[in-house]
């Protein structure tokens, strides 16, 4: 099987938005066919008609494209699943509802070789069973020990079953488990698994009510003639393996079927379960890729709108269950196509942190280039427009760019880090201004005034030729700094006033980076203004 080229494949169910472990198993996917030169295929599993959600295949495609992850078939150029073959897309459609007639044809070959059955027990019938077993502490299973006592074509008439085939839909295909039989198994994650099918209920396989396959009847034949070689899949699968090996070897594809590996799940951040969908909104941070709304119209926070690069999501994702041996944290997706391995895929569930989260993404952010940032605050800046009374050049903004990028986690924290510049503080602090507008400051301030005054223009952004900040701030801080020594102040007592002055409370950026881009006319109407409101 591994001399074969490596075809991997991404079957997620459009049944709502694409969480973050299922973009992993993409991921995963994706690097474990490219590291050999193979391919990698999106196949839609729409199979469950009752829990189908519109527009939850396009999130999934859009989820994908955003972190890069490009299918090799089944999506074509403008993101749609592809229906009609291609020589690119020799297996289409992808789309499982779209490929009814495959399924049936196989279920009914299983049932003429005596690995399956019909089933026509209704849902009340089962459920009353259930209840039944559960007065008599016991659990129900439609298995090989209650199978011959319900209904069902191992038990009925052949003349009754073919009655009720042809004028009901209320029937189902089961699969038949063998007695008593050990099913040997490997996982390249897990190793050696061995089950007695005893233990394994028959599983419905097709269903007459929808003329649908079920997902283990229809991954198994779609793996099988889109020539998959290897399955890699989340944990919560483990369960159905038996069943699909012994489906393999019911098919007489035993020789020819995929290898298995199964992922460890992604647990919440105080490790204590599986992160499920519900956690993001709950503990207050995304676990889906893109915003997604419900039918509710309730919203869903993503990685995107969140302000996150998807290199350092995927990065991020990469990491959670699987260890390159190394100390390296960053990696491009090439770089991890190169490295990656199952063999240091980790068997134990993936401690979710939101904080390294953030840290991956203020890495990526430092990697950017002051111009790549300028462009993305210029965006930003554009929804502060209503309230913006200043404007930088594209120049001034590289500059502030590069100064901010290391306070920041995400591009929407320049905003945060420095609105003042763009717009005057409308009120001041009263902590701030009762401890740092004090007498003393107020008798000094004429002079820190002069001194700001006789700044010469070009150290400012208000000269059209002002010196570039890397030349300007230090002579700016050079000069305020020689006042207050030469005075004897001190030196916090006369930054921290200016910094209120400036920003409405004493925090932000230097002092002498703040009046370079305010400008010196800025920063002493600030000044003037603060004096004369307080």
């Amino acid at each position: 099987m591994d001399q074969k080229k490596r075809r991997v494949r991404f079957a997620p169910s459009p049944t709502g938005p694409l969480h973050m472990g299922g973009v992993r198993t993409a991921l995963y996917n994706y690097l474990f066919a490219k590291q050999a030169g193979g391919d990698f295929i999106l196949r839609i599993e729409d199979t469950d008609s009752n829990r189908f959600v519109p527009g939850a295949e396009k999130y999934i495609i859009d989820s994908l494209r955003w972190c890069g992850i490009y299918p090799d078939e089944g999506v074509d150029a403008e993101g749609n699943l592809v229906s009609v073959p291609s020589e690119r897309h020799p297996h289409a459609p992808y789309r499982q509802s779209e490929r009814k007639p495959i399924y049936r044809k196989y279920a009914q070959q299983l049932i003429d070789a005596g690995w399956a059955y019909y089933a026509f027990d209704s849902a009340e019938e089962l459920d009353a069973k259930r209840k039944e077993a559960e007065a008599n502490k016991q659990t129900f299973s439609y298995n090989h020990a209650s199978r011959n006592s319900l209904k069902n074509s191992l038990t009925l008439p052949e003349d009754e079953v073919k009655k009720l085939l042809e004028t009901t839909d209320n029937w189902t295909i089961r699969f038949k488990n063998p007695e008593n039989r050990t099913v040997e198994m490997d996982d390249m994650i897990r190793g050696h698994i061995s089950m007695n099918t005893n233990t394994l209920d028959d599983k419905v396989l097709w269903k007459a009510a929808d003329q649908l396959p079920t997902y283990h009847l229809a991954n198994i034949v779609d793996d099988h003639l889109m020539e998959i070689t290897h399955v890699i899949r989340g944990e919560e699968w483990l369960p159905s393996l038996p069943l699909h090996y012994l489906l393999y070897e019911a098919f007489g594809w035993a020789d020819t079927q995929p290898r298995f590996a199964h992922l460890s799940l992604l647990l919440k951040p105080d490790g204590k379960g599986k992160l499920s969908k519900r956690d993001g909104d709950r503990l207050g941070f995304p676990v889906f890729p893109l915003r997604w709304v419900n039918a509710q119209g309730e919203v869903s926070r993503g990685y995107r709108e969140d302000g996150y690069y998807p290199q350092a999501f995927i990065n991020m994702l990469a990491l959670l269950g699987w260890n390159p041996g190394t100390e390296q944290e960053i990696f491009t997706l090439e770089e991890l196509t190169q490295l990656f391995s199952m063999e240091k895929v980790v068997k134990s569930g993936a401690r979710f942190n939101p904080e390294k989260a953030k840290w991956f993404n203020q890495e990526y952010l430092r990697m950017r280039s002051n111009e790549q940032l300028a462009e993305e605050f210029e965006v930003l800046l554009q929804s502060f427009n209503s309230d913006r009374e200043r404007n930088l050049t594209k120049a001034e903004l590289t500059e502030l760019s590069g100064l901010i990028k290391e306070r920041a986690h995400f591009i929407t924290d320049f905003l945060t880090i420095c609105p003042y510049i763009f717009s005057a503080p409308t009120q001041y602090d009263e902590k701030d201004t009762r401890k740092f507008w004090t007498d003393d400051a107020k008798a000094i301030m004429p002079q820190v005034i002069a001194r700001i005054e006789s700044i010469d223009c070009k150290y400012t952004v208000d000269c059209p030729e002002h010196l570039p900040a890397a030349e300007a701030v230090p002579q700016i801080e050079e000069s305020l700094t020689s006042l207050i020594t030469e005075n004897g102040w001190k030196m916090g007592a006369v930054m921290n006033a200016l910094r209120l002055f400036f920003v409405g409370q004493a925090k932000g950026l230097g002092i002498a980076d703040i009046i370079y881009y305010l400008g010196r006319k800025e920063a002493l109407r600030r000044i003037r203004k603060a004096v004369e409101t307080l």
